[in-house]
């Protein structure tokens, strides 16, 4: 069983630290290159789409900006707590 950061919105979008972490489920493919460079962050469900995980917060801003970039689709959105947008500009 996934433990889901907010089981309400597992994609999110929901807060990590000072990042507001959005999956757009129609673009996630499900290619798990999220799940192999932030693993506490990202995980996969039952449909094989991105989800965020409860442990968000033992990956450091840079390996979950990092994880988002390595995205072939493009499909994981970061945003400051401001509005500030990290990932993609």
């Amino acid at each position: 069983m996934i433990n889901l950061k907010d089981s309400s919105k597992p994609s999110g979008p929901v807060m990590v630290g000072n990042l507001k972490i959005t999956i757009d489920r129609d673009l996630c493919i499900g290619a798990a290159t999220c799940n192999s460079i932030a693993a506490h962050t990202f995980g996969l469900d039952d449909d094989s789409k991105a989800v965020i995980l409860d442990t968000s917060g033992k990956d450091s801003e840079e390996a979950i900006i990092e994880a988002a970039r390595s995205c072939p689709v493009a499909a994981i959105l970061i945003q400051r707590a401001n509005g500030e947008r990290v990932y993609p500009k």
